[in-house]
């Protein structure tokens, strides 16, 4: 089983002004968060635009992240996709290149709500794999909740080891720590207390434009000294509760542009921030220093 520990940076793509992947600056990003100390990097997140990639786009993002790694940090595909055929070939793929880990969306867009349904949806993949499936619940997405008692249940399978819970819903994420399983948190706005309340780590799409204030916030809350990660947690709170009420992704990659993290392009349906969103996320910045 990988440790999932820390910050697990949920990575954005970098596009060009035409949409295409600039692989010379995720190869630059990789680079400059490994050095801000993360431990752990997702390839193909959310927050990559993993729903408007191609398959082949990811397998290469895969190929090119986890050899540039090389080891340095836990390596994390997303290799959700509608069709089971696909999960299972993805999910080969990335693991042949080195992934430690695979998170897997639940079977969405009118696949099985029913907890036996979700169950074996993933009781098939876990089948296939060698190293760890990390389960996602993100109901406001996909429309299904994964329960504790479903969790609980998940985390009896071979390598269904570890939860994202992006739900924001603190009760449920205190009854998931209270199960057999591991969780990680992702809603970005409950971070410091879900580390507090006993989170083995997080996947953090914030972290894309704050990697060093995270593995700071980290540090602080596992070394206990409460009193100083609030006072930086009040730091960053402003842009969290900004980007998690607004165009998520759009606002995350405009935010990292502006500290220095990518080129801000996000690839059509997504479109960038309007004016008035681009002065109140700047606004939300300042604590940070922009």
């Amino acid at each position: 089983m990988a440790d999932l520990k820390g910050i697990n940076l949920a990575m954005q793509t970098p596009f060009d002004e035409n949409g295409a992947i600039n692989y010379s600056i995720f190869e630059d990003l990789i680079e400059k968060y490994v050095a801000a100390g993360v431990h752990g990097l997702v390839l193909g997140a959310g927050t990559g635009q993993h729903p408007y990639l191609t398959e082949a786009e990811c397998n290469r993002l895969y190929e090119v992240g986890a050899k540039r790694i090389a080891g340095r940090c836990n390596v994390i595909c997303q290799t959700s996709a509608l069709n089971m055929d696909e999960v299972i070939r993805r999910s080969r793929h990335a693991e042949s290149v080195g992934a430690d880990a695979l998170m897997v969306l639940p079977p969405y867009l009118e696949g099985p709500s029913d907890e036996q349904g979700i169950f074996d949806f993933y009781k098939a993949i876990d089948a296939e794999l060698g190293i760890d499936l990390v389960g996602y619940n993100i109901p406001q997405a996909t429309g299904i909740s994964v329960s504790p008692q479903l969790f609980e249940r998940l985390s009896q399978l071979k390598n269904f080891n570890y939860i994202k819970d992006s739900a924001g819903d603190f009760t449920v994420h205190q009854e998931y720590l209270q199960t057999s399983g591991t969780v990680l948190n992702g809603c970005d706005t409950t971070t410091l207390y879900a580390l507090m309340a006993g989170a083995r780590g997080v996947i953090w799409g914030g972290a894309n434009y704050m990697p060093s204030e995270a593995v700071e916030l980290y540090r602080l809350v596992d070394r206990k000294e409460y009193e100083q990660a609030l006072t930086l947690w009040q730091r960053m709170l402003p842009s969290l509760l900004f980007i998690w009420r607004s165009p998520y992704t759009p606002s995350v990659l405009r935010a990292a542009q502006l500290r220095g993290y990518g080129t801000g392009n996000v690839r059509s349906p997504l479109r960038k921030l309007s004016a008035d969103q681009e002065a109140q996320l700047r606004r939300s910045l300042e604590p940070l220093g922009v």
